[in-house]
């Protein structure tokens, strides 16, 4: 072959490569790369709604869909799977074309507004490790299909609207462990083949209609929350070797008997244990010493009874304590005073009885709240209680507590406004999560249930008991108070003047006592009170003008001498000499004072002989008294 024919042989072959190499990509890329780029799609086109923007890159003349937002790709075969279009706000349905993406490990789609069922195409994607559509509106049934996804570990599908029963075949996801089915509408039992699931970590079922009892747990199990259900039953034991450090069985209709729970062998990692506001009874039992590792008990709203365990102060790291609402009876055992980390100490509505100790104060020098509401303590109230400085919230009220109220309240540094770092005041950390907590309280004329907002509320109830003397004026110098309830009470004196430097004061109740005098004018500088009550006293006056004050209603104000509004009778006469009692004493008629006409009488004459008749009758005398005042001119 001649060179002429092997040059143009080379410059063919090269013009025909370089015409092939645009061509030529899609050889080092997996076939199914278009079927994710019309997947992706499919999905934008569900979509109606798109505040933030998140999805404007997805679109038609874009091909490469691996920098699209939210999306991320493999990079050897650039297939598609991360899908992450958490926190956006959208809007729509979620397509069945997602079950095209067959690379797919993750689907995060929290924290939006997909409505209408979970597509059942999902159960495709055999890759999938993490399914997240937790905070949507999703409807309709959990797809069976999911349960073909076993390489699945995490399942989260909270706050939702889905409904029937978990599906089964779900032990076949044998890689589970997170599974979320939160606050839906689920209901049935839980399928014996979950508690088989050996990597299975947490279960949460929190807020459906389940059903059912609960016979075992297993022992791999690191969270249980059932709580908001309808499970019901004996409690069950745990064995040695659980892994459990957070149970929460709370709100269901359990019975019998703490023992069974409280006494087992595997209880010794528990850090966070709920069971209030359920049906349990009997005598709680001295089994707490196995307990080493709690920090937050809740047995409230229950009927147990007896005396409260001694074995309870054996919880070295307790931060919360939480036994309201039950039929406990006895004196607060000395053994509480071991509990230095405790924050909360909720006794409310039981039968408590004896004085308020007051190593309370001495040892309980963390605690945040402090409610004793509604038993039979007696006494007075120890100063010692003054040492609570972090103290939020101090509930006394409804007791037969007597004396006078404490003048050191001041003392307290959180509610005079001193301590002012109050992030996260009532989260409690635990190996499983941070829980808060969650308490009922009576302010405002009513009780409600505070929780992650708890931090905020500053209250001080020492109604209904026998407290006499008068109000402390130091109480005014806790400027962060939002909530002083004194009524019902026997307190006498006046409303101190300086009411009005409580600026943050929501809620004012002194209603039946005994306190006179008129209402502090500086009452009109509180300008957040949506509830005020001064009722059946012995006040009198003027109702101080204020926007806040003349909005209440006049039954705030019944059962005094007050005039002007809101009340119906004005104060035409109020501002002028009061005569009304001397008119009464009299027979009310105007009678004329006889006795200071008859006295001014007598001293005239009485002058008149005594001075001038001398003066008139003594020519010597009266020469005398001439010069000197003659001399007393001069001068």
């Amino acid at each position: 072959m001649s060179a002429k024919w092997l040059l143009f042989l080379q410059s063919f072959l090269f013009a025909i490569l370089t015409h092939l190499a645009p061509f030529s990509t899609p050889i080092h890329k997996a076939p199914g790369t278009n079927v994710d780029r019309l997947a992706l799609l499919a999905i934008k086109s569900m979509i109606k709604g798109d505040p933030q923007g998140l999805l404007t890159s997805w679109n038609q003349s874009s091909t490469d869909f691996c920098q699209w937002q939210g999306v991320t790709c493999s990079p050897r075969h650039q297939r598609v799977t991360h899908l992450d279009l958490s926190d956006g706000g959208l809007i729509g349905t979620l397509s069945p074309s997602i079950g095209n993406l067959s690379f797919l490990r993750v689907i995060q789609l929290f924290n939006n507004s997909f409505s209408n069922e979970i597509p059942p195409e999902i159960g495709r994607l055999f890759r999938l490790r993490e399914l997240r559509l937790v905070y949507n509106s999703f409807t309709g049934k959990i797809p069976a299909t999911i349960m073909n996804c076993s390489n699945l570990q995490v399942l989260k599908l909270g706050y939702n609207n889905l409904v029937g029963n978990i599906p089964d075949g779900i032990g076949s996801l044998s890689m589970l462990s997170f599974l979320y089915l939160n606050n839906n509408i689920l209901q049935g039992g839980i399928p014996p083949e979950i508690w088989r699931l050996f990597r299975l970590q947490t279960l949460d079922l929190y807020n459906n209609f389940f059903t059912g009892n609960l016979l075992s747990i297993a022992p791999t199990l690191h969270t249980l929350s059932l709580c908001f259900n309808n499970f019901g039953g004996k409690l069950p034991s745990l064995t040695n070797g659980s892994a459990l450090i957070s149970l929460d069985l709370s709100r269901n209709y359990f019975v019998g008997s703490l023992h069974t729970l409280v006494c087992s062998n595997g209880v010794n990692k528990i850090e966070y244990l709920n069971l209030g506001y359920n049906q349990l009874s009997g005598v709680i039992p001295e089994c707490w010493e196995k307990w080493s590792s709690l920090i937050v008990l809740g047995l409230s709203n229950n009927n147990l009874s007896g005396e409260i365990p001694r074995t309870l102060g054996s919880i070295p790291s307790l931060q919360l304590l939480n036994m309201g609402g039950n039929k406990i009876s006895g004196s607060l055992p000395s053994s509480l005073m071991n509990l230095s980390y405790l924050k909360v100490l909720q006794l409310e509505q039981n039968n408590l009885v004896g004085i308020i100790p007051p190593w309370i104060g001495i040892k309980l020098t963390l605690l945040k709240l402090l409610n004793l509401r509604s038993n039979n303590f007696y006494g007075t109230i120890p100063h010692q209680l003054c040492y609570l400085s972090h103290a939020h919230i101090l509930d006394l009220a409804h007791n037969n507590l007597s004396g006078n109220i404490p003048r050191c309240f001041n003392n307290f540094s959180v509610l005079s406004g001193i301590e002012t770092n109050l992030e996260n005041t009532f989260s409690f950390s635990c190996n499983s999560g941070s829980v808060y907590a969650v308490v009922s309280l009576v302010t405002k004329g009513r009780e409600d249930t505070y929780d992650d907002i708890l931090g905020l509320i500053m209250l001080l109830d020492l109604s209904s008991n026998n407290f006499s003397g008068r109000i402390p004026t130091e109480l005014t110098s806790l400027h962060k108070l939002k909530s002083l309830n004194l009524s019902g009470n026997q307190l006498t004196g006046n409303i101190p003047n300086k009411i009005g430097d409580m600026k943050e004061l929501e809620s004012f109740d002194v209603s039946v006592n005994k306190l006179s005098g008129e209402l502090p004018v500086s009452l009109s500088r509180l300008n957040f009170l949506s509830s005020f009550n001064v009722s059946y006293n012995n006040l009198i006056g003027r109702v101080p003008s204020s926007t806040q004050i003349q909005s209440f209603n006049e039954s705030s104000f019944l059962g005094n001498k007050l005039c002007g509004a809101p009340l119906i009778n004005d104060c035409v006469h109020v501002d002028k000499p009061d005569t009304t009692s001397d008119q009464k004493e009299d027979g009310g008629s105007h009678k004329v004072d006889w006795g200071l006409i008859i006295s001014i009488v007598l001293g005239f004459i009485t002058g008149f002989w005594a001075i001038l008749v001398p003066l008139i009758l003594n020519r010597s005398r009266r020469i005398a008294y001439f010069r000197l005042l003659r001399k007393l001119i001069k001068v």
